[in-house]
């Protein structure tokens, strides 16, 4: 029986990514220890999520684990050797960075290169599947000659017009503390391929996205756009007039190319997976877009400032995915993301999961 360890099991990668294989009857093990709720508060607990997969699949064992031990990193290789390893751990936002530069690195920089030594001392045979973002080209996508549409921008360069590749830049751009630290981590899981013929690739997201997403403000776009909207909250826009765009992949998608490079792995490799062109959309589009299923009127703040390395536009191209592995292609629209998302958020807003509910109450008396 083939063996997964997931990493971020309970996040919205991690989660469907456990969800996918369990489904396929792998062993599956995931690693968390719920720190998205340390970082962001009650709104980004994830045990209700732990507990949903813990429910739900009886090949699903989770392991409470922090991936700053080196030494517990090292142990729990040494005794699953798992054939597929898909690393989603992550410190995510760009503005929680700045207020916590060490636990930001110790987490994106130095838990990846222990899942990396890891592996290669205890399962050197398995495939490596790192989430990394498309912060680690900083905010050169900025450089690109832009246009101003009604409700968005977009490219006004033919080069860029199915979107942004892998040999994009990403020297000499104010990349964030975060950028920084994913580019760190990125660098190395393509180094552990080239330098010691691991099997890894780095997977460069844009909006990753789905219903289970525990979105807040400062992460999770689309999720805490919806979110907002249902619940009749403030959602506040950054700069740039709300014509920022963004393309936005479903996770179920990200677990499919996951499977298929496993499939056909391949050595220190770097993929651009996110929506295309066709899963695009603003802020203000997403306004209308979450107005239209909810029945709401979106209620905003515009701030002048934007979030600094904020990208403007910045849509992925997926053209080398498609190449390597023509079995793959988004199968779940953004209207299909839409629907999930704002159906998710109503059924969370009117019946919210028990324990998630303790999960909150336990975070605000602590």
């Amino acid at each position: 029986m083939s063996t997964l360890l997931v990493t971020g099991s309970s996040g919205l990668i991690g989660s469907e990514v456990v969800d996918y294989f369990c489904r396929l009857s792998w062993q599956v093990h995931g690693v968390d220890n719920n720190m998205r709720a340390d970082f962001f508060g009650p709104g980004g607990d994830t045990r209700w999520n732990q507990r949903r997969l813990q429910e739900l699949h009886k090949n699903f064992q989770h392991h409470e684990l922090d991936i700053r031990d080196r030494n517990a990193v090292d142990s729990l290789l040494q005794a699953l050797r798992p054939t597929l390893l898909v690393h989603a751990a992550a410190q995510p936002s760009h503005d929680l960075a700045a207020s916590r530069p060490f636990d930001d690195f110790d987490v994106n920089a130095g838990g990846t290169l222990n899942m990396l030594e890891a592996t290669r001392q205890h399962a050197p045979e398995a495939v490596f599947a790192h989430m990394s973002t498309n912060k680690v080209y900083g905010d050169r996508p900025n450089t690109i000659r832009l246009q101003e549409l009604p409700a968005r921008w977009d490219y006004d360069d033919p080069m860029y017009t199915g979107g942004i590749a892998e040999n994009f830049p990403i020297d000499q751009s104010k990349h964030s503390l975060f950028g920084a630290s994913k580019v760190a981590g990125d660098i190395m899981v393509q180094e552990y391929g080239r330098y010691f013929g691991l099997r890894t690739c780095c997977l460069r997201g844009g909006c990753l996205t789905g219903p289970n997403h525990s979105g807040v403000e400062l992460h999770g776009f689309l999720s805490y756009l919806i979110k907002c909207n249902v619940e009749g909250r403030t959602y506040k826009v950054f700069g740039y007039q709300g014509k920022q765009v963004r393309d936005n992949i479903h996770s179920l998608d990200v677990a499919r190319f996951i499977h298929a490079f496993w499939e056909n792995p391949r050595i220190g490799e770097v993929y651009n997976i996110g929506g295309g062109r066709g899963n695009s959309v603003s802020i203000l589009e997403a306004f209308d877009r979450a107005a239209q299923l909810s029945g709401r009127k979106m209620v905003y703040e515009y701030i002048e400032q934007n979030r600094a390395g904020d990208h403007i536009c910045y849509i992925s191209d997926l053209t080398k995915m498609r190449t390597h592995y023509p079995s793959w292609n988004i199968s779940k629209t953004l209207d299909d993301i839409f629907q999930e998302i704002c159906g998710s958020a109503k059924r969370r807003a009117v019946e919210p999961d028990d324990f998630r509910v303790a999960s909150m109450l336990g975070s605000r008396l602590a």
